[in-house]
């Protein structure tokens, strides 16, 4: 499935990777992007020198039918957006007790084209495991379909960023929430410098576009979160 999604975004684009210099040569790692569209998971297989786990929601809500198999087949670990459950917790800790790398999109779905911040579950995960953290920024794949229609080939580009952290240890409390989400805000900066400007969102420096960022950054899946967990979805590893 990794040479599939290269020969694809070769085929169907200009696909080039920025910043493979900084790309360590093993985990323990936590990979973290921006998520606007649900070919997201393709550029980050296709970009991994390793291989590459996922953790991704339960419930697909942002993918069309024709993306939705290629998470299954490939094999990700599910949880339900917006919480950090067992699931979560044994599989981030499983990886990187074995030197692995796991990819999240901190945003926790694809609803929007521009940057928001990030749900607390990865900034958890970052404390929990202490692993080490790359930022990627994912541009062009919103835009792919749209241009191949047009008879015009796509561009995509994946950018890799400098590697940061760990951040070991918490707070608790009050105190630990606000550490958390402190370094949910620092994981979308990283981002952030890895879209271009106008796919920045409410971490842009313009003060226009992030009020136009605002309604997009509100998260969607709140009725999701509250529905009950079954007893399978807890304990799935």
């Amino acid at each position: 499935m990794q040479l599939l999604a290269r020969l694809a975004l070769h085929g169907l684009a200009d696909f080039r990777v920025v910043g493979r210099e900084n790309v360590p040569a093993h985990g323990p790692l936590l990979v973290v992007a921006n998520h606007f569209s649900p070919w997201d998971t393709v550029a980050l297989v296709a970009a991994a020198p390793w291989p590459l786990e996922f953790l991704g929601g339960l419930q697909l809500m942002d993918a069309p039918g024709l993306v939705k198999w290629i998470p299954r087949l490939w094999g990700y670990y599910a949880v339900r957006r917006g919480s950090v459950s067992r699931t979560a917790m044994h599989a981030a800790t499983a990886i990187m007790e074995q030197s692995g790398v796991l990819a999240i999109f901190p945003e926790g779905g694809s609803w929007a084209s521009v940057l928001r911040p990030a749900r607390p579950g990865t900034a958890y995960l970052a404390v929990h495991t202490g692993a080490l953290l790359l930022p990627i920024g994912l541009d062009g794949l919103v835009d792919l379909f749209p241009r191949l229609r047009q008879g015009k080939r796509g561009r995509v580009t994946v950018r890799i960023g400098q590697p940061f952290g760990p951040f070991p240890g918490a707070a608790r409390g009050r105190a630990g929430r606000e550490a958390l989400d402190d370094l949910g805000h620092t994981m979308m900066e990283q981002i952030a410098g890895l879209l271009p400007a106008e796919r920045r969102g409410v971490y842009s420096d313009d003060p226009a576009l992030v009020e136009a960022a605002q309604e997009a950054a509100v998260y969607p899946y709140h009725d999701l979160d509250a529905l009950p967990r079954t007893k399978a979805e807890d304990e799935h590893v």
